[in-house]
């Protein structure tokens, strides 16, 4: 804390990230990171473009990018906007779309990020609680909205709404913007970004991070109506003009063109879920109905910050959230086969004990 920080800085509660420890032999199931890498196609790209024109900065509207993504998800280029991860492309979604005069609506019980990005930006907001079994009902969001935003899946408990609910949804709030956060859609649920061409307050927010491998590039989208795109390049030049760097468009145009690869790795990491529920209500897990790359679970027997740290002991760290209604539950990363073992081995030491 320093006098010389202004009265927002003070007032900040900031978001806390997934742990990135630096600890040999260590399992690493809280952060949701793929378990297998980018594609080769990526990595050649990010070889070939290691060149001097590094020197150089990249193209500021991520032009071939953009048009790349528009091909993939058959919307013209001025529907697609770009940012540093999904993260910012959000940041800037809370700044232009959703501070409305009327608040802004988003689960109880979801990405952490959003309170915090109200804070930030001044949004007067309502959360809408889960249900019974912790998952969005979208008829509770029939009440007077500014802007609503839903990760679909929902995070931390992976649980997705259908296509749709998702037009409900829109139904309901035709003059207020409808953000859908699909982070881990590619696992299990379905896009909303097929009711772009109807809706035109509808903006879908996707993130190559997750089913494509490539969190350490940061590369993050949006597909909505031009309009709204049109909004969001006001704010990103309005604080930075050059958010994707030469060698993460590069990584991301090659990642779109292996379609093969792609497919293989989402479905692997289907199949490693499965196992992973599986091997999970072997020991007596209460497991969410997850379309994720990751299980929202907990055990009757043990409390969730106990059972973390049992885990932890055994070097194998999973997500724990110390929220109301939820803290007894577990956010674990679907890992490789050989690390699922490792979880279930575990588990099986501390369950039995």
């Amino acid at each position: 804390m320093s006098r010389f920080w202004s009265r927002l800085t003070h007032d900040l509660d900031p978001y806390v990230p997934g742990e990135q420890p630096r600890m040999g032999g260590l399992v690493k199931l809280n952060t949701n990171e793929s378990p297998f890498g980018p594609s080769p196609l990526a990595l050649e790209a990010l070889r070939a473009g290691a060149t001097d024109e590094l020197r150089l900065y990249p193209d500021p509207q991520s032009g071939v990018l953009r048009t790349a993504l528009a091909a993939y998800h058959d919307v013209t280029p001025d529907q697609v906007f770009v940012g540093n991860g999904s993260d910012e492309v959000l940041a800037h979604v809370f700044a232009g779309l959703l501070k409305q005069d009327g608040p802004l609506l988003f689960p109880d019980i979801t990405y952490s990020f959003y309170p915090v990005y109200c804070r930030l930006f001044g949004i007067t907001h309502e959360t809408v609680p889960l249900d019974s079994g912790l998952g969005v009902r979208v008829d509770d969001y029939r009440r007077p909205a500014g802007a609503v935003i839903l990760p679909n899946p929902n995070a931390p408990t992976g649980i997705a709404l259908t296509r749709a609910e998702i037009v409900a949804l829109l139904e309901m709030h035709p003059n207020a913007p409808v953000v859908i956060d699909e982070a881990y859609v590619d696992f299990g649920a379905e896009t909303a970004i097929p009711l772009v061409a109807d809706y035109p307050n509808l903006l879908v927010v996707q993130t190559m991070s997750k089913s494509r491998a490539l969190a350490g590039l940061r590369v993050g989208y949006a597909i909505g109506d031009a309009a709204l795109i049109e909004g969001l390049n006001r704010v990103k030049d309005s604080f930075n003009s050059y958010p994707l760097g030469r060698l993460a468009q590069a990584g991301a145009i090659a990642s779109l063109e292996d379609e093969a690869w792609f497919q293989q790795s989402r479905v692997r990491v289907i199949e490693g879920r499965i196992r992973l529920e599986h091997g999970l209500a072997g020991f007596g897990f209460e497991i969410l109905p997850s379309s994720a790359n990751f299980v929202f679970a907990r055990h009757p027997g043990h409390v969730g910050a106990a059972l973390a740290s049992e885990l932890r002991q055994r070097a194998v760290i999973v997500r724990h959230f110390a929220a109301p209604r939820v803290a007894d539950f577990l956010r674990i990363t679907v890992g490789t086969d050989d690390q699922i073992d490792a979880l279930l081995a575990a588990l099986s030491e501390i369950v039995s004990a």
